[in-house]
């Protein structure tokens, strides 16, 4: 499956020029305002970069080992149940910010996958299962069973809309 190449415009370069010159004559009027800024940015960035080295070593790992054949194999236009199981229960069990998702689930979209899975997928990670145990001591177990059986039904559901809606192909 050939990519289509994106041409860039110049758009990225222009915005950093403009915050790094906003930075520099923030810095000659008002050096203390600049070092707060500053901090507040490292401060920021260092819970950043974790999540961005996780995002960059799944891109990694899925490029070399999820092949668009197996891709289209397990989670594409034929797959059945097991694609839905797989995409539902990975969400489930997914971790972290949703934002590490999307280039994820964007890449296997190139490759094959479904977009119903991508659907529900991300419908289904509002399950978290650290957070079940205090759900059921603040709700109850019923309450929270119930809660999350809905959940996975209308992760199914959800998926199934947004590909009648889209259509299959990325």
């Amino acid at each position: 499956m050939a990519r289509k190449v994106k041409h860039k415009g110049r758009g990225g370069w222009l915005f950093l020029a403009i915050v790094l010159l906003a930075y520099g004559v923030t810095a000659v009027l008002n050096p203390d305002v600049t070092m707060q800024a500053l901090e507040a940015f490292l401060h920021v960035f260092k819970q950043v970069v974790p999540a961005l080295g996780l995002i960059f070593v799944l891109l990694y790992l899925a490029d070399r080992l999820l092949t668009p054949t197996w891709i289209t194999q397990h989670l594409g236009p034929t797959a059945g149940t097991r694609g839905w199981l797989a995409a539902v229960f990975g969400g489930v069990l997914s971790v972290g910010p949703v934002y590490v998702w999307y280039t994820l689930l964007r890449e296997l979209q190139h490759k094959g996958m479904r977009r119903a899975f991508s659907a529900a997928f991300l419908y289904s990670r509002a399950i978290k299962l650290p957070l079940l145990p205090l759900m059921i001591h603040y709700f109850g177990l019923g309450y929270t069973v119930v809660l999350c059986f809905y959940l996975l039904v209308f992760s199914f559901i959800t998926g199934m809309l947004v590909e009648k809606l889209l259509g299959q192909n990325y």
